[in-house]
């Protein structure tokens, strides 16, 4: 039985909790936050120090479900005790931030929708990707935009909190050479915070593969975010869901939340071995994921909305 401590208990954290004390193998022995947004499970001890508890409970695996603001720093805490480190997007908004370090080895990243069904299979052949089309429609209200997310400096935009999962599939699949150009729109409507409300973008590479994103959170559409990838041969691979879920398989069978979270543990690496899927990767491999955030940001233009409130 692997000891699992909780670092951060909001809205993310919450779901970790639930999954947690759901997957076998795998004892949540605390929850460590000093203002938890949502209580820890009964029976759960929760400390307000994260240090505290690291040094107090010796976990096996660290589940660290932060702010970007901080998740680098205790994730690097909690690797050089030992543990095996899980840590949630988008971990840093500096792409340099990853530059390694040695306790970097024992620290990984996941994204639970890439559990989904057919995608392990996909990563193992991987297929000739010429372009890949990110497309995320959802809608957060104002209730969401509190606290650090309101600000782009600690929470990033919607690329770093909501549509990262489909960029690091698509990225994962692209070719890894470097941006040739990058054009992108922002729009700010809403002016909840100083994230955007919808961003569309196209980055071209050196190799002429091509990424292109269309991203809002202000719609009241169906929820939906997909990746289409058009491979060389001529055919297109269409990864649907509300959240990737459905992967290559059929939408009206697809896994929940709890199901593909309790695939994401069952995946970690022990000590000594890998992971069990090629979707738990280390640490520096999110670097050319933020890499394409940064200069998607970097180069974006706002927006006008006529007829919008100011």
């Amino acid at each position: 039985m692997r000891r699992v401590l909780l670092i951060g208990s909001g809205e993310v954290g919450a779901k970790h909790a639930e999954a947690l004390l759901r997957s076998d193998g795998l004892n949540l022995v605390a929850v460590a936050d000093p203002a938890p947004a949502v209580a820890p499970p009964a029976g759960v001890p929760l400390l307000e120090r994260w240090a505290e508890a690291l040094s107090g409970f010796g976990p096996d695996v660290v589940v660290v479900a932060t702010p970007p603001g901080i998740a680098l720093g205790v994730a690097r805490s909690a690797a050089r005790g030992g543990a095996t480190v899980l840590v949630e997007k988008p971990v840093t908004l500096d792409p340099a931030a990853l530059a390694p370090s040695a306790e970097d080895a024992r620290i990984f990243v996941a994204f639970q929708p890439h559990f989904a069904p057919g995608i392990a299979e996909l990563l193992a052949r991987r297929p000739a990707v010429r372009r890949a089309e990110v497309t995320l429609v959802c809608r957060r209200d104002r209730a969401y935009y509190r606290g650090w997310r309101t600000r782009y400096a600690t929470a990033g935009g919607v690329l770093h909190q909501q549509a990262i999962h489909g960029l690091a599939l698509a990225l994962g699949l692209l070719p890894a050479t470097p941006i040739a150009s990058c054009t992108a729109d922002v729009h700010r409507v809403r002016r909840w915070a100083e994230s955007e409300d919808r961003i569309t973008a196209t980055a071209t590479f050196a190799d002429g593969t091509v990424l292109t994103v269309d991203a809002r959170v202000d719609s009241h559409e169906e929820r939906r975010h997909e990746v289409t990838l058009h491979l060389d041969d001529g055919q297109r691979l269409h990864i649907r869901g509300r959240n990737l879920e459905a992967g290559l398989g059929d939408p009206s069978s697809a896994p929940g939340d709890l199901e593909l979270r309790q695939a994401m543990y069952r995946a970690l690496p022990s000590d000594g071995t890998s992971p069990a899927h090629p979707s738990v990767f280390p640490l520096s491999k999110l670097r050319r994921t933020l890499e394409v955030i940064d200069r998607v940001y970097r180069t974006a233009r706002p927006v006008s909305e006529a007829g919008t409130a100011a």
